[in-house]
């Protein structure tokens, strides 16, 4: 007697949920990585994930590629709840022809990508694959431009994360790019365009795999990450916890939490912020001093270290936070913090998420190398990127707010709902030891005794115009505040706005400085 067709169906779904075999299996566990499907159990709610296309095959057959089975197609694709919410998801599977992309693996995908749009559901690539199979030639290319293409078109309708667990080279590299987060895990994540040996074939230089195109690399000094992890298991747990900030789509609001009080005392923000403007402090002391239990949820934490972007919670409702850092070039704005900044608000505005901005810089950062590197179209983009910004905003100046750095951190002028001050607040067109070199140079330089004369006036103009009273008495700033009053001023002014609607000129879409 033959077997029954469910045996059949259980025969064939073992075979595909083996991957690429026990011994493939076995190195993949040895270089620290989980398997495809063990990714995706970290990722979902236990025994909520849906596989999709289990049984799909390639239909190449050029260069042996008939006479092989490829399980999948080498990736796992398909949908499950996290924190019961439904998430669209794909895992590369490595073990599987080294996750190469080939039609079909890129057909699962878009597929997923569809899918999640359609409902208005997250989704997240974990990504771990050896590139476009070569074999299948320009197909492997287009299943590239198909994923690309979808990508753009969910930009800014549902969150996008892509979790790079493993090598992701050549166009690859494009789909994380276009996504809102990429998170890389360990040693074992890596991306580039070009590797190591064609670098050194064309240009002469020579740099190993994690100089090149590693988690640090993409972390501290070209951006293009916005977390970096341990290992998968903590890549996979970021990625919840991002998604549990976010709301499913562009049309809802992010889950709503339990309001809780922060660990830290509001009594110490009366001393956080030091009376020296001259004085370094962690900006992270403010926002934690005034979050929802004092969590918060560093992005790009490692990248344009004077600015700090994340999200937190006040009053149980998610918020997407930024602020200038006085513990790095004193707060300055220059050309990475320009574009983190700007990046932040614009995907933070997508999703609906109001903008809670604390204020302390000095101004954009002076340079010759600056100025060749394009800070006027750099430092545009936080400009563009406010005034676009339709989410309820709040800003706090919490020290220095000086010219057009003053202006960029979300000012009245530039659409703000709501702006506070702490009593110590210095707002001018540039900072007092400046201001006062150029106004009263004269009176300095006739003086019988010019340091102390320079000093008197420096004095005077703070007195006078580096405060935050002259702000407030013109409406550009609504509240001098207490900073022991920050969270529960911060929670009426965010309740008092929640419901803002503010509309814009009909147009195809805006020109952002690029």
């Amino acid at each position: 007697m033959g077997k029954s067709p469910l045996d059949e169906l259980k025969r064939r779904r073992r075979q595909v949920e083996a991957g690429g075999g026990e011994e493939r299996v076995r190195r993949q566990h040895e270089a620290g990585k989980l398997t495809a499907r063990e990714r995706l159990n970290h990722l979902f709610d236990p025994g909520t994930f849906t596989e999709l296309d289990v049984f799909v095959m390639h239909r190449a057959a050029e260069f042996g590629l008939d006479r092989m089975e490829i399980p999948g197609d080498g990736v796992v694709s398909g949908y499950g709840t996290v924190e019961g919410r439904l998430v669209y998801a794909f895992a590369q599977d490595f073990t599987v022809l080294g996750g190469s992309l080939g039609e079909m693996h890129a057909a699962k995908i878009c597929k997923v990508l569809d899918l999640a749009v359609k409902t208005g559901s997250p989704v997240v690539g974990l990504n771990d694959s050896g590139g476009a199979r070569i074999q299948e030639g320009v197909a492997a290319l287009n299943g590239y431009g198909e994923i690309f293409r979808r990508n753009t078109h969910a930009s800014g309708v549902v969150p996008q994360i892509s979790v790079i667990l493993g090598p992701c080279a050549g166009g690859a590299v494009y789909s994380p790019a276009l996504t809102d987060f990429v998170i890389m895990a360990g040693d074992t994540a890596h991306m580039f365009i070009t590797g190591p040996q064609v670098i050194k074939a064309v240009t002469g230089e020579e740099v190993s795999l994690e100089l090149l195109g590693g988690g640090v690399a993409h972390n501290e000094k070209s951006g293009v990450a916005h977390f970096l992890t341990a290992n998968d298991g903590e890549a996979i747990r970021v990625a919840r916890r991002l998604l549990a900030h976010l709301p499913s789509n562009n049309l809802e609001e992010a889950p709503l939490r339990e309001a809780e009080e922060p660990a830290d005392d509001a009594e110490d923000l009366r001393h956080v912020v030091p009376a020296d403007p001259r004085r370094p402090y962690d900006v992270r002391r403010v926002i934690r001093a005034v979050v929802d239990g004092s969590e918060f949820l560093e992005v790009h934490a490692a990248y344009a270290q004077n600015a700090v972007v994340g999200y937190a919670r006040l009053g149980g409702r998610a918020v997407a936070v930024l602020a200038n850092q006085p513990l790095q070039q004193g707060g300055c704005l220059d050309i990475a913090a320009s574009d983190k900044l700007a990046r932040f608000v614009r995907v933070s505005d997508a999703f609906n998420l109001p903008l809670l901005t604390f204020v302390d810089t000095p101004g954009y950062l002076p340079g010759v190398a600056q100025e060749h590197g394009g800070i006027i179209r750099h430092g545009a983009k936080i400009l563009y990127a406010y005034a676009e910004a339709t989410v309820p905003k709040v800003t706090v100046i919490l020290r220095k707010a000086y010219g057009g750095a003053y202006l960029a951190m979300c000012s009245r002028s530039l659409g703000a709902d709501l702006v506070l001050a702490y009593p110590g607040a210095e707002i001018a067109v540039m900072g007092p030891e400046g201001a006062a070199n150029i106004i009263f140079r004269k009176e300095i330089a006739e003086s019988e005794d010019p340091t102390r004369a320079r000093q008197e006036k420096i004095a005077e103009y703070r007195e006078r115009f580096a405060n935050p009273y002259q702000a407030a008495a013109m409406g550009y700033v609504d509240q001098v505040i207490d900073p022991r009053e920050t969270r529960g001023l911060l929670r009426r002014a965010l309740a008092a706005v929640r419901s803002k609607r503010e509309g814009r000129p009909a147009k195809k879409h805006g020109n952002i400085p690029l």
